[in-house]
């Protein structure tokens, strides 16, 4: 009996070991086939990063900046109050939904454009209606970036059109990402 608990003590170990060696080979592997220049996954249950390349060097974000809009939409408005459409919030270049100035749309029906579309116009729109100017909005998100404890991101706009001040970083943007997904309209909205 004794030794038949060795044997099987003896073949878990063995089956462990080859288990770890495999995935280490498989991360190895998936290391060397992911062609982005930064990446980070993140667990938010573990509060960990499971794998980074790059993960602190400073990339623009383009429109993975909306999730941070959103973010800053949910923390300052009702979702079914109504957003009359500003002329400055038209004609913004990119993704749109072609807002035309007077439109009127509910911010939840923006905030559908923005994530899902990738709306431009909305994002200008939402800022408008949240703070009343593109930067007064940057304003508000760079200070949510702040109390989410980021340090290497900065806003300027709420769609991600290029700015050398507009940046973030792959760990920085999967933290961003993790705070979002705690919001249940978020979560239901990118669902």
């Amino acid at each position: 009996m004794r030794n038949y608990k060795l044997w099987l003590i003896s073949l878990f170990l063995f089956v462990c070991i080859i288990f770890t060696c495999l995935t280490a080979m498989a991360t190895a592997e998936a290391r060397r086939n992911i062609s982005a220049q930064s990446a980070a996954l993140y667990s938010p249950d573990l509060d960990c990063f499971l794998y980074g390349k790059n993960i602190d060097v400073r990339l623009p974000m383009a429109s993975t900046t909306k999730i941070m809009t959103a973010l800053v939409v949910l923390e300052y408005t009702d979702t079914d109050s109504m957003v009359m459409v500003d002329k400055e919030a038209t004609n913004i270049e990119g993704s749109s939904i072609y807002l035309k100035e007077g439109d009127v749309l509910s911010v939840n029906d923006l905030l559908y454009a923005l994530l899902l579309q990738s709306a431009n116009d909305a994002a200008a729109a939402l800022a408008f209606n949240v703070s009343g100017s593109i930067e007064g909005f940057a304003d508000l998100m760079n200070n949510k970036a702040k109390s989410i404890g980021l340090r290497n991101t900065h806003f300027t706009n709420p769609h991600g059109l290029d700015d050398e001040l507009h940046y973030t970083t792959a760990h920085d943007l999967a933290l961003i990402t993790a705070e979002a997904i705690k919001n249940s309209t978020f979560a239901d909205i990118i669902a």
